[in-house]
């Protein structure tokens, strides 16, 4: 049995196929979720650079003696971080932050061969269809190197830094963002569509589908503008709502030169910067909710916009909250994860409704 895609004619996916390539990037999606929270986790408990080497084999079995962890102490006790962020820690204390790094680089190990296996086993069978095969493989390709840039974005804090540079955090933010997005949208895509979906020629509008299309992104640039907030600690300043040091405009927002540097190495420039992109969003993506109600839509469009709006509204209110508590880790995580968790939505919503003109047209050819 074969059903109707977005992925070419009705018809030229068979159904075992279909659902083996959705559960992998479910799967692929869960992999991601969980390796960003614990990004996020290893990040807000300063633990990033208590591995000071990459070994991508070897480096995931963890020291298995009193003489392997003083000579990663040791390691450890050579770069700046250890003489300020962790000035006179314990090797009992460095191993609570050593355990952290260690999980968090065995996870995006594991997230690597959830990529890379079952995209080799669909290959082998032949069971990626031809509109998919770039798109899966470049999947394992970007997870390995996502690998690679988080050495790289380690390395910057090895030396000279007492932290990693935020831009090379925001950089592997932003490749994980793009790795989930194809993961996101191919799962989309294969949905299976109820007989009502199949036979409605409802089509979602232009006005709609560009409208989603520019959330979708303005959505995943205020995303990315987090990453700076973090990578300066920016989320640790100005723990007040709405304004920032009692002025609309925070006090030291234009102070580096160039002027445009401001927006990626001046904190409060920073944080000032993701408010107003996460306010001006959440406004757009609200009012589109709102709208939706009386829109002429697709069910499937008008239940993912619904589901985006809900989770703009529980992200607006944890960003808030984080802030004023001085970005405890527990919210801290999770708002970083909400974060994500919403760009999912745009993107499922993004996807509904680009995808209801294609079968609205592919419906009408059979």
């Amino acid at each position: 049995m074969s059903v109707p895609n977005d992925l070419g004619l009705p018809g030229a996916l068979p159904e075992r196929d279909r659902l083996a390539l959705r559960r992998w990037m479910l799967l692929s999606i869960v992999a991601v979720f969980f390796a960003v929270a614990v990004g996020g986790i290893t990040r807000l408990t300063e633990s990033g650079l208590s591995i000071t080497e990459w070994k991508p084999v070897s480096g995931a079995l963890p020291p298995s003696s009193d003489a392997a962890w003083a000579a990663e102490f040791t390691k450890f006790q050579q770069i700046p971080q250890a003489s300020s962020t962790h000035a006179g820690m314990s090797v009992s204390q460095f191993k609570w932050i050593y355990w952290w790094e260690w999980f968090h680089r065995n996870v995006a190990r594991t997230v690597g061969l959830v990529f890379a296996i079952p995209w080799l086993l669909f290959m082998v069978r032949g069971r990626i269809p031809r509109q998919l095969r770039v798109r899966l493989t470049a999947l394992p390709l970007l997870t390995l190197c996502q690998g690679a840039l988080g050495w790289y974005m380690v390395q910057s804090g090895l030396v000279e830094r007492i932290s990693v540079s935020a831009y090379r955090l925001t950089a592997h933010l932003g490749l994980a963002l793009g790795i989930l997005a194809v993961s996101v949208w191919t799962y989309s895509e294969l949905r299976e569509r109820s007989p009502a979906e199949r036979h409605d020629p409802m089509v979602t509008s232009r006005y709609w589908r560009r409208a989603l299309l520019g959330a979708t992104a303005l959505l995943g640039i205020t995303v990315l503008s987090g990453g700076f907030v973090a990578g300066l600690r920016g989320g640790r300043i100005f723990n007040e709502f709405p304004l920032m040091g009692g002025q609309l405009v925070p006090p030291g927002y234009g102070t580096l030169t160039p002027w445009w540097s401001n927006a990626f190495e001046n904190p409060a420039a920073a944080q000032f910067h993701h408010r107003v992109l996460a306010i001006a969003v959440a406004t757009f993506i609200l009012t589109l909710a709102w709208r939706a109600r009386g829109a002429r839509l697709p069910h499937p469009v008008q239940r993912a916009v619904y589901a985006f709006g809900a989770v703009i509204t529980l992200q607006i209110a944890l960003g808030i909250t984080t802030l004023l508590l001085a970005v405890p880790v527990p919210l801290g995580v999770l708002h970083q994860f909400t974060g994500v968790l919403a760009l999912t939505a745009a993107l499922v919503a993004t996807q509904r409704a680009v995808a209801s003109g294609a079968t609205a047209m592919a419906t009408a050819t059979v």
